[in-house]
């Protein structure tokens, strides 16, 4: 069965979803000689943005995949073939909602080329189907390959650079795989969500364990202890290789780093959690909506670009920031305690998913029974 919710996780999503939020503020409504302001946070708390976000993306996934393949063995209504094509079709809904913001920008600066842009939410939805037949391989074999995915891709970018925005093949293929190296590219971040696959594997098996004492056993071992010293281990290697570069979020030093953070923060989150170190009742739900709410949080958002848009200075954009905070807190709460999921476009989405998923199976049942009769 599918462990409980896990406050650490919508911690987690909602500290990523909280960051990117903020460092687009910072961005669109910093006058530009304060853009150093922006850097430097960016150098600092990055890390949590958008890979952290695609770590616990594939985290989340994970759980609610094999929560499912426990659910295809005890009921005789439900079967492989539904937990596919709803996987599938809730991710085809986020690639046509990351088309058209695509599609939104592209209009909007009158350039057809930033339709196809590694912006959030095309590289989630990418993602999402690079993922699910990799889901049913082996932890090892996932960690192996994201690796070689990570070491492929410097080397691929090595060579594409110098063909960028050329007119040829090596132009063209550099413009689908990197199409601006400051957004999220796949090749980039797609190795976080396929590790957060793993980690959401482990979790799952140690929360199948009713007795309590004994998960956390399993959870120390498996979890707690190799990710912490795998985070370390992972920081000091990109600190070491590339001081005091490794910063720098187009660097490969950055991932690893970003990586090894991702780790530590989950992991402290989920001992934190399981080990009752601190209660977060309370705090929990703030974090809660900007998880719950991400995806509606996300594309909303982006009604805020033109409200200060360069305008603040490096101490007054702290107090529109903070409003504006408290502001999407205090709504979504109202809005959670009043529609909860059917206001959440990311609840809405898996929700249609399994609804189209029952009319084909629905279809197809009817069309063995003709072919019986």
């Amino acid at each position: 069965m599918k462990p409980q919710r896990l406050k650490s996780i919508d911690i987690f999503r909602g500290l990523c979803m909280s960051w990117m939020v903020l460092a687009h503020l910072i961005d669109w409504w910093l006058k530009n000689e304060y853009n150093w302001l922006h850097k430097a946070l960016i150098m600092i708390l990055d890390p949590i943005g958008a890979s952290g976000f695609l770590f616990i993306a594939g985290v989340s996934t994970t759980l609610s995949y094999r929560s499912r393949l426990i659910k295809v063995k005890i009921s005789e209504d439900y079967n492989y073939r539904m937990v596919r094509n709803s996987y599938l079709f809730r991710a085809l809904f986020i690639l046509i909602i990351a088309i058209f913001f695509n599609f939104c920008l592209a209009a909007g600066i009158n350039d057809p080329s930033w339709i196809w842009t590694w912006f959030f939410l095309l590289t989630v939805a990418v993602s999402l189907f690079m993922a699910w037949p990799l889901l049913k391989t082996s932890k090892m074999f996932r960690i192996i390959f994201g690796t070689i995915i990570l070491i492929v891709n410097q080397f691929i970018v090595g060579f594409l650079v110098p063909y960028k925005g050329d007119l040829n093949l090596f132009g063209i293929l550099f413009r689908i795989l990197y199409s601006d190296m400051h957004q999220d590219p796949i090749l980039t971040f797609f190795p976080f969500f396929l590790f957060g696959t793993v980690i959401g594997e482990i979790i799952f098996d140690s929360y199948l364990r009713n007795n309590q004492n004994e998960r956390k056993l399993v959870l120390k071992k498996n979890l707690l202890i190799p990710s912490i010293l795998t985070g370390i281990l992972l920081i000091m290697i990109a600190v070491i290789f590339k001081f005091p570069t490794f910063l720098n979020r187009e660097s490969f030093s950055w991932i690893i780093y970003s990586l090894g953070i991702n780790l530590i923060l989950l992991t402290i989150l989920l001992a934190f959690e399981e080990f009752k170190i601190i209660k977060t009742k309370k705090s929990y739900k703030v974090l809660f909506y900007y998880s719950y709410y991400s995806l509606t949080i996300y594309l909303a958002h982006y009604l805020l670009y033109f409200l200060f848009y360069n305008q603040l200075n490096a101490f007054n954009i702290w107090i529109l920031v903070a409003m504006v905070f408290i502001i999407i807190s205090i709504l979504f709460r109202v809005i959670y305690k009043k529609w909860e999921g059917y206001a959440s476009l990311k609840v809405q989405l898996g929700r249609l998913s399994s609804v189209l998923t029952m009319k084909i199976e629905n279809i197809r049942g009817k069309r063995i029974n003709e072919r019986k009769n």
